[in-house]
């Protein structure tokens, strides 16, 4: 039986970095997701874990510190958000191509500039190609089971790439919720112990980390990480699988949210998929055949799954809470047009970027997308494809 608590998503987040009890955690306190660290270094201090917490200088600090960490054979753990993340941006690409297994917990926020401290996907967005595994959270919930289940895709012999768990910056992560915790005998049985094949500190096979890597191989080993991301879906479906028998919940890579006999289809990540079916619910009361796809793996991308999942929608939207600025949509977009068209099926799909700099998005907001999706199916015509919602005339 689970543990019943109320608890904000940056509290749960701790947690569950509590339960797993990581060798390493180095972080450095960013808006919002300084209290992660905070609340575990209360953890640290009152030997609750027996974590060695590095509080280091910078973020780039930060994640160069859990590189070395997880290189010596440790299993590190860090947290930050937004300008974090992008003062990491060199060492989070050589985590990945050192492939080591660093989960961090993503507390999504609007990256400079001008400065903005509230939510939009701008931070992940800009690191959606660095060879991490991406995994969002609508509700706190999600994000602690996110937590639980990391390590386990992350170090898989088949995988060993990092993996960053995203959940909105103060939406969630300071917004509390009902949450079921799992008791922390389970999880550290679930999580298992952190088993290295290859590490520095292992006196038996000296090996080097981080050497020059030339013409002659750069580009086998960039095709093994990319090997690694396609294995990381089988990974992924399994160890949720046997994360649903200790907790009865069940994860896959999207959420159907009255998808079956959807007509007008929203795809989006994240909190708004809350609001999302607040606005369904309303819709379908009305007879309106409404309908909701949540991304929950965003990296790597179920591409086929998502275009099967879509083939019967009459018309699509794709929420983007982040703006690639190349003037034909979002990322998330970009990745579901792509998926449908290799698969050979053709919905009239709209792209809709939204909440920019934390930007209020209202259940009457997501409700004029699917009048929109609506007036295309009557119509046929789709007019202007790249839209906005919520901008001010």
């Amino acid at each position: 039986m689970g543990i019943r608590e109320r608890l904000s998503g940056n509290e749960a987040a701790a947690i569950a970095m509590k339960q797993i009890n990581p060798d390493v955690v180095a972080a450095f306190p960013i808006t919002p997701s300084t209290e992660i660290p905070q609340y575990f270094s209360s953890f640290v201090s009152n030997g609750q874990v027996d974590t060695e917490f590095v509080a280091v200088e910078s973020e780039h600090s930060a994640m160069s510190a859990c590189i070395g960490a997880e290189s010596a054979g440790a299993r590190a753990m860090t947290a930050t958000s937004a300008n974090g993340l992008s003062l990491m941006w060199e060492m989070i690409y050589i985590a990945s191509s050192l492939r080591l297994p660093i989960v961090m917990s993503l507390v999504n926020r609007a990256v400079s500039g001008p400065l903005n401290i509230h939510n939009d996907h701008s931070d992940a967005m800009g690191v959606r190609d660095a060879g991490w595994i991406m995994l969002f959270s609508e509700t706190n919930q999600e994000a602690y089971d996110n937590l639980l289940m990391a390590h386990r895709i992350a170090e898989h012999k088949d995988v060993q790439l990092p993996l960053m768990v995203c959940q909105d910056g103060f939406i969630t992560s300071h917004s509390i919720e009902n949450i079921e915790l799992l008791e922390d005998d389970i999880v550290k049985n679930f999580v298992g112990k952190y088993k290295p094949e290859h590490y520095l500190l292992n006196d038996k096979e000296p090996i080097a980390v981080g050497p020059l890597d030339l013409q002659a191989y750069l580009f086998e080993h960039k095709a093994q990480q990319a090997e690694a991301m396609r294995n990381a879906k089988k990974v992924i479906s399994e160890v949720a699988k046997e994360f649903e028998k200790i907790s009865g919940r069940k994860y896959e890579f999207f959420e159907k949210y009255k998808l079956d006999d959807a007509e007008l289809v929203i795809v989006c990540m994240n909190s708004t998929a809350g609001t999302t079916k607040a606005a369904i619910d309303e819709l379908r009361a009305q007879g309106v055949k409404a309908g909701l796809l949540k991304i929950r793996m965003f990296r790597p991308f179920p591409a086929e799954e998502v275009a099967e999942a879509l083939k019967n929608a009459k018309a699509v939207a794709v929420l983007d809470k982040a703006d690639s600025l190349n003037g034909c949509g979002g990322a998330l977009f970009e990745d579901v047009i792509s998926g449908m068209y290799v698969s050979n099926i053709h919905v009239p799909t709209l792209s809709y970027v939204y909440g920019i700099g934390g930007r209020d998005t209202t259940v009457n907001d997501i409700k004029t997308v699917y009048t929109d999706l609506s007036k295309v199916v009557s119509s046929g015509n789709i007019d202007n494809p790249y839209r906005y919602l919520g901008l001010r005339k």
